[in-house]
């Protein structure tokens, strides 16, 4: 059985980059990071295998159509 996707903060998504978090939101933007899931009213995150691949490889990564906010 495979183990279901993490959802993980901000803070967490700072410290596994090393990208400040204005950066991080431009590149959201730009559509060169996954962008965040809502979580709650008040909170967002994102997937954590996300967030893995782009550590993987920043520079070939690119949102796709099967990846918006709301696919989960």
């Amino acid at each position: 059985m495979s183990r279901p996707d993490r959802i993980i903060r901000l803070k967490t998504v700072l410290a596994r980059t090393g990208l400040s978090r204005s950066t991080l939101y431009r590149k959201i933007a730009e559509g060169a990071f996954p962008a965040q899931i809502k979580i709650s009213i008040n909170g967002a995150g994102w997937r954590e295998s996300d967030v893995n691949r782009w550590i993987a490889d920043p520079v070939s990564w690119h949102s796709g159509p099967s990846r918006k906010n709301n696919d989960y």
